[in-house]
């Protein structure tokens, strides 16, 4: 095949969503080619592949113009949502059998008597004890016996275990103990997944370092055959390029690793939004904003606070659909991995309009997804959808999803509505369409608060950056609702995250315990560790074939007032700690308590429980002044008016209807309608929008 773009090689970003497939090239020369096509649930794959090989032969590319692809997919957390994992047995310290059970207590449902814990990914019986021991600082009080271990094979093959979690007590002060049960089963059992704690993530706390070695062994055979369909999916149309994975840090890691510590990548797609939301903003000196990204089946957000993304020091996977909150614990399986701060929840296109007992009307959780989807995707969905109530407001074009090539059912969709929504309502199809937009306006509000004004952070002070597929149908609209001025609309709105992914960069975490006061006396303690964490990540990235002058280094402490159970964690300087910096750790961790909980405690000794080292190699970025280079995907000049519903105070509006290129600098009053190929840009009455720097809209709220 003969490459169209002569010498230009390819990055190329592949996101995999509930309902669609998302993938973007980003060219050396600044060359940038999409496209959207219906995800596969039964071989997620399949699309992928697919999608590619359309790109390549609509562009006339060949496949080995490409160099790298970076993909984002859900599959552990859908993994644990769905109870599809393996079969897992546990290797534990006699006497922490019923850890995982005991948990820690929590109840997130006070007053729900219909709750309960979540099932325990490792039953009972195929959790097994070894007699042996390590103290606190390290010495071994009782040595392992190996014949304690070796029986326990046949066990695992009498019982069908697939992958085997090894977490033994204060196995982060001394590993030798757990290093030895792993070479005793590898050398017994070669085939079988092993997980072991202290390379996962070596940190203190049992019931919380059991929880993730578990949750990693129940995903790692899913993960590992997934990844390998993908590379023999990739390599049935000729692409040969290595494969990364985004982690839920917003760094990548290869698809090698991401087999071996697959609960790094949990919440890697909505990771990669965030990541590119940070890219584009910095970009366009804008440093203060609240992501959202709203898909056929969630909604995420997450805050990007002068031009960082904020971290989360715990996740749980499991939990239905996950709220970010530190008032809302319990409901699914703890991980400890680093994570970008997301809150999600069960709203988006794909979301189903029910009615409960009490006849009220609901919106969401659960999702018509890519199959059967919603009613006016016309592929056999018979449920009504958020997606439904836009094409019957006449927010979105029925002839233009997909630049045509995905029409949509409009009579059907207002049939089936009348039907299941109106009539029970009492309401005609058209207000009871916009009473479910409006409750999802509600339900996206909850989603923003939690990262915003639960974080201690005022919305009012941030802009709202809406992305997928339904982002900018609800941008607009939230952020009167919140008191926010400006929303930012990019280019590539409803494919973002699959663009998100090619902004990052490759990043790898390493963690020590350490749990002692933080005080002068310590720091030659402290800087021991963190120099054998740095040449341990050196080495790690030359093995990978980095050298030295391209690793960036990274310090961490997580610090805690003394005698407190949670911690948050700290940059440490470059160079080694000295004296000097004491005073300046313990004002910043002042700080981002008082920013976290609203309060802090003057002159309370701080204790460092776990030192961390990352290291960062940059990737090249796309270039955004690309996105006026980008090909493939038609483009067209506005379809002239279209009637569009704003509710009871302004009713049915004629509007113009306008393509992203024809915005320009200058301020352009709505009511309006922006259609794109993707997703369609609903700029409400009293607000304006104009264009800014990278092909983005901006959206200003009266």
């Amino acid at each position: 095949m003969t490459s169209r773009h002569n010498d230009e090689h390819f990055r190329v970003g592949t996101d995999i969503g509930g309902t669609f497939t998302d993938i973007v090239f980003a060219g050396s020369e600044g060359t940038i080619l999409t496209k959207k096509i219906l995800s596969t649930p039964d071989d997620y794959s399949r699309a992928i592949a697919q999608g590619i090989r359309e790109v390549l032969v609509e562009s006339k590319l060949d496949a080995l113009s490409i160099k790298e692809v970076v993909h984002g997919t859900t599959i552990v957390t859908n993994t644990c949502i769905e109870l599809t994992g393996a079969r897992v047995a546990l290797i534990t310290t006699k006497g922490f059998r019923d850890v995982l059970e005991i948990a820690r207590g929590r109840m997130p449902e006070l007053y729900n008597l219909a709750w309960s814990k979540p099932v325990p990914l490792v039953p009972r019986y195929l959790r097994f004890e070894v007699d042996e021991r390590i103290g606190k600082h390290g010495e071994i009080l009782r040595p392992l016996n190996p014949n304690e271990v070796a029986p326990l094979v046949e066990k695992f093959s009498a019982e069908g275990v697939e992958s085997v979690a090894i977490c033994l007590y204060n196995s982060p002060r001394n590993p030798i103990h757990e290093k030895m049960v792993e070479q005793l089963l590898r050398e017994k059992a070669p085939d079988l997944h092993q997980s072991r704690s202290t390379k996962i993530r070596p940190m203190l706390k049992e019931y919380e370092r059991t929880s993730e070695t578990v949750v990693n062994a129940y995903v790692m055979p899913a993960v590992t055959r997934y990844l390998k369909a993908l590379r023999k999916s990739l390599d049935a149309i000729n692409v040969q390029a290595p494969i990364y994975v985004m982690q839920s840090s917003g760094g990548m890691i290869s698809a090698e690793e991401a087999a071996e510590i697959p609960v790094e990548i949990v919440e890697c797609g909505p990771a990669a939004g965030v990541v590119g939301a940070a890219y584009l903003a910095e970009r366009q000196r804008i440093t203060n904003i609240v992501t959202l990204d709203l898909g056929g089946t969630t909604t995420k957000a997450s805050v990007v606070e002068e031009g960082k993304y904020t971290r989360s020091a715990e996740y749980e996977v499991g939990a239905g659909i996950h709220r970010a909150s530190r008032l809302h614990k319990g409901k699914g399986y703890v991980l400890r991995i680093p994570s970008i701060d997301i809150a999600e929840i069960g709203a988006g296109g794909g979301s189903i309009v029910w009615m409960d007992k009490g006849g009220l009307m609901n919106v969401g959780p659960r999702s018509a997804g890519a199959s059967p989807g919603p009613i006016c995707y016309d592929q056999g969905g018979m449920d009504p959808t958020l997606t439904d109530s836009y094409v019957i407001l006449g927010y979105m074009n029925p002839l233009y999803l997909l630049g045509g090539a995905f029409p949509l059912n409009h009579p059907k969709a207002l049939r089936v509505y009348e039907e299941k929504v109106a009539a029970p309502l009492d309401k005609n199809v058209v207000e009871a369409a916009y009473g479910v937009y409006l409750i999802a306006n509600s339900n996206i509000k909850r989603a923003i608060t939690s990262v915003s004004s639960e974080r201690g952070r005022d919305p009012r002070k941030f802009s709202l950056f809406v992305f997928g597929g339904a982002g900018a149908l609800h941008g607009a609209a939230v952020a009167k609702v919140l008191e926010m001025k400006s929303v930012i609309v990019p280019r590539l709105g409803g494919i973002f995250s699959a663009f998100g992914l090619l902004c990052a960069d490759i990043e790898r975490n390493y963690i020590k315990p350490f749990d002692r006061v933080l005080e002068r006396s310590m720091l030659h303690d402290m800087n021991l560790p963190l120099r054998e964490l740095t040449q341990e990540a050196l080495a790690s990235a030359k093995a990978h074939g980095y050298s030295p002058s391209m690793v960036e280094i990274r310090k961490f402490a997580d610090l805690r007032y003394q005698r407190q159970a949670s911690e948050l964690t700290i940059s440490l300087p470059r160079e080694e700690l000295e004296e000097r910096h004491l005073p300046v750790l313990h004002d910043e961790f002042d700080r981002e308590y008082e920013k976290t909980f609203g309060y802090h405690f003057a002159h309370l000794p701080l204790e460092a429980v776990h030192l961390r080292v990352s290291t960062v190699i940059r990737i090249a970025k796309p270039d955004i002044n690309g996105f006026g280079k980008t090909v493939g995907r038609p483009t067209r000049k506005g379809s002239g008016m279209r009637k569009a519903y704003f509710g009871k105070e302004d009713g049915f509006l004629e509007v113009p209807v306008l393509a992203m290129e024809e915005i320009g600098s200058t301020p352009t009053e709505g009511p309006m309608l922006i259609d794109t190929y993707d997703t369609t840009i609903v700029i409400p009455p009293r607000c304006t929008v104009r264009s800014s720097s990278g092909g983005s809209l901006v959206i200003d709220i009266a």
